[in-house]
């Protein structure tokens, strides 16, 4: 619940700027056609793919099946961004990393069973983004794939020179991901967000014994971003494509509130019961009591990665030959 100051009445953090709890989609404006005999001669230079079909009753536009699987390009880095990419690969799509040269993704320096996991399958792309050819090399692979997914401020991707508007203009069938701490527009469309503060900004807290707020499972935004991210991204894609997804890690997180409208004066704490596993009723193992039941708390299970994740820019210089 928000008072009127605009904290939060029960634990005074600032107000977030906007209360969005699904992924924004927005498509481009249309540019206006001369004739629309030029229309059709356009249409005719299309790909099956990509051209579009004659509107059906109840339905804007009836998608043709793609004869090829869909081209993923993938610029994002860390957790949420990779899990779109690694869930749109899990679905059958082709996934190309773009990296730069002078920062790959952090998350090569951390665990490697970790970055196995989430881009095994994958293929690698290193350019030097700082560079017109490197530049002009990423434009040539974002006007080739179905789906693009960027987690930077736009700060960033302007200071590039892209402007996903402009890309979208030119290959109308792009679907385009923009995954951000607070979304690409108001006034914290700049901060960097990380999963634990941005779940934090939307209220998603864990109230200790003593009533103090507490982050609440591990880095929570960044999964369900993710998650949400892939799911928007699939239904664009059916739709026919056309759509810039602006999806939040605030406001992601703070669609799992539900009907928790303010903090409680304090969580229901996890307790171990030394129990029976032969007793249904009293299990051996931690466990929750809410809302008059006893709800276990199961130990988290163990993804193993499909494969190895290819080293830096390992697949540059084929796909570049092959795609820009």
């Amino acid at each position: 619940m928000w008072s009127s100051r605009g904290s939060c009445s029960a634990c005074r953090w600032p107000r977030p700027p906007s209360r969005r709890t699904r992924p924004r989609t927005t498509r481009p404006p249309r540019a206006a056609s001369a004739s629309r005999s030029r229309r059709s001669s356009s249409t005719a230079h299309q790909s099956p793919a990509h051209r579009p079909t004659a509107p059906r009753p109840g339905r804007a536009t009836d998608p043709v099946p793609p004869t090829r699987p869909i081209l993923v390009v993938d610029l994002s880095s860390l957790w949420a961004g990779p899990l779109c990419a690694h869930l749109l690969g899990l679905a059958g799509a082709r996934v190309i990393k773009v990296e730069s040269t002078r920062r790959p993704d952090g998350a090569r320096s951390g665990p490697r069973a970790f970055f196995d996991l989430l881009h095994a399958g994958h293929e690698s792309v290193a350019l030097d983004l700082r560079t017109p050819d490197g530049r002009a090399a990423l434009v040539r692979l974002m006007l080739r794939a179905d789906v693009v997914i960027e987690a930077s401020r736009p700060r960033a991707l302007a200071q590039l020179g892209i402007d996903p508007a402009g890309l979208l203009a030119r290959h109308p069938a792009l679907t385009w991901v923009s995954i951000t701490g607070y979304g690409r527009t108001g006034p914290w469309c700049q901060r960097v967000a990380f999963g634990d503060d941005a779940a934090a900004a939307a209220g998603l807290v864990a109230v200790g014994p003593d009533g103090t707020p507490m982050f609440l499972a591990d880095a929570i935004a960044d999964p369900v971003t993710g998650l949400y991210a892939a799911v928007a991204a699939l239904a664009c894609v059916v739709g026919g494509g056309g759509h810039h997804v602006d999806i939040a890690l605030r406001e992601a997180a703070g669609s799992l509130l539900g009907t928790r409208p303010r903090l409680p004066r304090r969580d229901p704490a996890a307790r171990w019961s030394p129990g029976s596993d032969q007793d249904e009723d009293n299990p051996s193992g931690w466990f929750v009591a809410a809302s008059g039941c006893r709800r276990p708390v199961l130990p988290p299970r163990h993804r193993m990665p499909a494969g190895t994740a290819p080293e830096l820019g390992a697949d540059t210089a084929r796909i570049l030959t092959e795609l820009a």
